[in-house]
């Protein structure tokens, strides 16, 4: 059975090393943001966290407002807003104001909260943050509908709560909860009929999750009269491409190491044990790309076979190499392997086929229309201004 094309885009956390003017870091994230639209790819979803130095986009409404002013085509998402840091009301109420001022290309990705260290901060049990984004799911969904809630949780409470504006057009926002190995982002897309965010789809973990949680997606989706469309499904992973996998190697020693040191302690998520080549074990264990397109391609297959078919990819924005290599990158992924992945040249190269296969009979068909052409003339008017040999020529 043939699939459906995927979308592309890029889950922007984003990481910015501290040693570095933080205006600019964002600012490159923005002039990112612009050559992905001018590069035609699809969707782009901004993180929210408030320490550690690295992650500094606080707000991805506000990221989301300004990339919007830059751009006209793609969509923007929320990657993922930390419910439990929120009321409820006020986050579905800016989610709502934001598909007015995108004109309808938000989307409203939610989670827990990633880092321990912000719901410190705020005085929030990191125990309680599953829990607490449960709660919150179904009256923010009923919100965005248009519908009025009074609700009471442990943490929050409303009363005749009402959104202002309606839903800016039928289709309302597309929502997503993030999932990584565990089942909850699984079955609170399938209870409330939701989109998910597999943000670890090619950890270890994630990806032999993957086909599982979506089962469970759909099985909670039965349960609640829900749908679940993979179509909505978005996987997240790091890639980089180059020309050539030595120079994709050569590119990402501008920023890998201190990354992999950020998430072994300071994110407190050692990704790589000490004593190996961390760039070498990403690739073997399949968690990154750091390759060639066609290592992409292959990377996504595995993906979409493990999974049995998801909606779009987002390319985890990891900042290992430099602005222009990483603007390369998009680049080349854009050009070799979008097409690739969603068959987008079929018909060229089968034209092409076509015409090598019968080269012989359609040069021939030409020459012999062209001379013709040349005989009549020189039947009319001789044979004075023909250029030698040229007669000859078509009849080679």
């Amino acid at each position: 059975m043939a699939r459906g094309r995927i979308r592309f885009g890029a889950f922007i956390t984003p990481f910015h090393t501290p040693d570095e003017n933080p205006g600019l870091a964002l600012e490159r994230d923005f002039e990112l943001v612009e050559w992905m639209e001018k590069l035609g790819y699809d969707e782009v979803w901004f993180g929210e966290h408030h320490s550690g130095g690295w992650e500094i986009n606080s707000s991805p409404e506000l990221a989301i407002a300004t990339a919007a002013q830059r751009t006209s085509r793609i969509r923007l998402g929320t990657g993922v807003s930390s419910v439990p840091y929120h009321h409820p009301f006020m986050l579905a109420d800016r989610i709502r104001q934001l598909e007015y001022l995108t004109k309808g290309r938000v989307m409203f990705g939610m989670g827990p909260g990633s880092l321990p260290s912000d719901a410190h901060m705020l005085g929030i049990d990191t125990a309680k943050v599953r829990d607490m984004l449960d709660e919150a799911i179904g009256p923010m969904v009923r919100l965005l509908k248009g519908e009025t809630v009074t609700c009471k949780t442990d943490w929050f409470e409303m009363r005749d709560a009402r959104l202002q504006l309606a839903p800016y057009d039928e289709n309302g926002v597309d929502i997503a909860v993030a999932n990584q190995v565990s089942p909850t982002g699984a079955r609170a897309a399938g209870t409330f009929g939701l989109g998910m965010l597999s943000l670890g789809a090619t950890t270890t973990g994630g990806f032999n999750a993957l086909a599982s949680n979506w089962a469970i997606a759909e099985d909670l989706a039965k349960d609640h009269g829900q749908t679940v469309d993979r179509s909505r499904w978005r996987l997240v992973g790091p890639i980089h491409v180059a020309e050539t996998r030595e120079q994709a190697r050569a590119n990402v020693e501008y920023g890998f190491h201190r990354w992999i040191d950020y998430f072994r302690h300071v994110a407190a998520l050692p990704l790589a044990p000490a004593g190996v080549d961390p760039v070498q074990m990403m690739i073997d264990s399949g968690f990154a790309v750091v390759g060639t397109p066609d290592d992409a391609v292959e990377q996504l297959e595995r993906l979409i076979d493990q999974s049995g078919g998801f909606g779009c990819f987002l390319k985890l924005g990891v900042n290992w190499a430099d602005f222009a290599q990483t603007k390369r990158s998009y680049e080349l992924f854009a050009r070799y392997v979008i097409p690739k992945i969603n068959n987008l040249n079929a018909n060229r190269v089968a034209s092409e086929a076509w015409l090598r296969d019968n080269h012989a009979t359609f040069s021939g068909a030409m020459k012999s229309a062209v001379s013709a052409r040349i005989d009549s003339h020189v039947a009319e008017k001789g044979a004075q201004h023909v250029a030698p040999g040229v007669q000859d020529a078509l009849k080679a």
